[in-house]
């Protein structure tokens, strides 16, 4: 079963921001009266999630509802309203690896938001190597 691009990216955002504020899918559940598996069909993509949700699910996690659109894949591009994936695969990311908690905590504790965008740039520019 294939999911949405948008959908699973949504996702692995929402798990993200979850991880880094070391809450639970249970946790994040309860608060939205939902239970765990909901909160983890949303986290895969399985699930699209409605507007008002996003929202609440925003003010939950302490960021704005644009945060669970931002760096979107290069490869995804909106046409007429439509998204086209232009390789025609879109791999998800294992966003829920211990080694990626441990370097979105670490990137998150750099308070000054100059250094946090030399840091990503840096990251970027060694990952095109």
């Amino acid at each position: 079963m294939s999911h949405h691009p948008v959908d699973v990216h949504v996702g692995n955002k929402l798990r993200e921001r979850r991880n880094y504020l070391r809450m639970s899918q249970e946790k994040l559940g309860k608060e939205l009266g939902l239970t765990f598996q909901q909160i983890q069909k949303y986290e895969k993509g399985a699930n699209r999630v409605g507007a008002s949700r996003l929202y609440d699910i925003s003010q939950l996690l302490s960021v704005p509802p644009a945060f669970f659109f931002e760096e979107m894949p290069e490869h995804l591009s909106s046409s007429g309203g439509q998204i086209s994936e232009t390789n025609g695969t879109y791999e998800q990311q294992p966003v829920n690896t211990r080694e990626i908690q441990q370097l979105a905590r670490a990137f998150y504790s750099i308070s000054d938001e100059d250094t946090r965008k030399r840091v990503l740039e840096l990251i970027k520019a060694i990952a095109e190597q």
